[in-house]
């Protein structure tokens, strides 16, 4: 085994990145497994608001370097690397990476969410063909062309309206008769010229050969548009610890009301955890919270 830590952090987003600094903070030797790409889903927000301490919101791929720098700074050691798997158990888990183990007193699982997908035709033909996850990726691409956003949530709200300084329309479509999420966000989509919505649709298929160039609707209607972007939820990636941890039936694990899981010395956070809320604010608190508990389950006192 090359190296054993402490504390290991399996993710990359907000909640793995708080995480490691309380961690490192307590004095706690501690590794972040942070994935192929760090930052998780905050990387294509272009402005997360009510995180304290930015009033005016703050860019997720400014808050993340952030996050890591200061994580870096208090003794957190970082891996480009994914967590395949977890063997043993207290105080010897063996975590598995494409580039051999990693030894554990206590891990937290911060693995986060990926976006669910319609399952539609077209859908996997056309991804970054017009189909998109990221409205301030591909928002300034599409200025002048008329765009869809499937959703009625937070992050289709939130979407459509970093859409709306690109694109001169965008017909939202929620396929339940309400929008569901921050007053303030429904007050502003509401109210907003670019943005029209359609309760109670859906896509049956999205069309275009080379790019996106439609979408047909259950109802039968087609609308002309230059893109799709969906916001219909978050898939929990926690595929790999089907056989290590309960996982409720989204795939999210499965937590007593504290951050600890069935399992003696692993925790969970973040949108990985069943019932997570799904903001950034509470996902990095969550964070805090599960270093903070892994500290104590090592015998620590819980004071940085």
């Amino acid at each position: 085994m090359a190296q054993s830590f402490e504390i290991v952090i399996a993710g990359g987003g907000i909640a793995a990145l708080s995480g490691a600094l309380s961690a490192a903070r307590l004095g706690r030797r501690t590794l972040v497994l942070a994935g192929d790409v760090l930052g998780g889903n905050l990387l294509s927000i272009e402005k997360v608001e009510g995180y304290p301490g930015f009033a005016e919101g703050v860019p997720g791929y400014e808050l993340v370097p952030t996050a890591q720098a200061m994580a870096a700074e208090a003794g957190a050691e970082f891996e480009m690397l994914p967590l395949l798997g977890v063997e043993g158990s207290f105080p010897e888990f063996r975590l598995l990476t494409a580039q051999g183990e990693f030894g554990a007193k206590t891990v937290i699982a911060c693995t986060g969410a990926s976006p669910k997908k319609l399952g539609i035709p077209g859908e996997e033909r056309l991804v970054g063909k017009g189909v998109s996850h990221c409205a301030s990726c591909d928002g300034p691409m599409l200025r002048g062309t008329t765009v869809a956003v499937v959703g009625g949530g937070d992050s289709a709200m939130q979407e459509a309206l970093t859409l709306a300084s690109h694109v001169s329309r965008i017909v939202m479509l929620c396929r339940s008769p309400a929008l569901d999420g921050q007053a303030l966000y429904r007050e502003r989509v509401l109210g907003h010229p670019k943005i029209e919505i359609r309760f109670n649709a859906a896509i049956a298929e999205i069309e275009g050969e080379t790019a996106v160039s439609g979408v047909r609707l259950v109802s039968g209607e087609r609308l002309d548009v230059a893109a799709v972007f969906t916001y219909i939820g978050l898939a929990p990636n926690t595929a790999f610890l089907k056989n290590v941890l309960p996982l409720d039936v989204t795939g999210g694990i499965r937590t007593d009301g504290t951050p600890a899981t069935p399992v003696r010395g692993i925790f969970a956070a973040g949108l990985a955890r069943a019932g997570a809320v799904g903001r950034a604010v509470a996902a990095a608190g969550e964070g805090v919270a599960a270093a903070i508990a892994a500290h104590e389950f090592l015998g620590g006192q819980a004071h940085e």
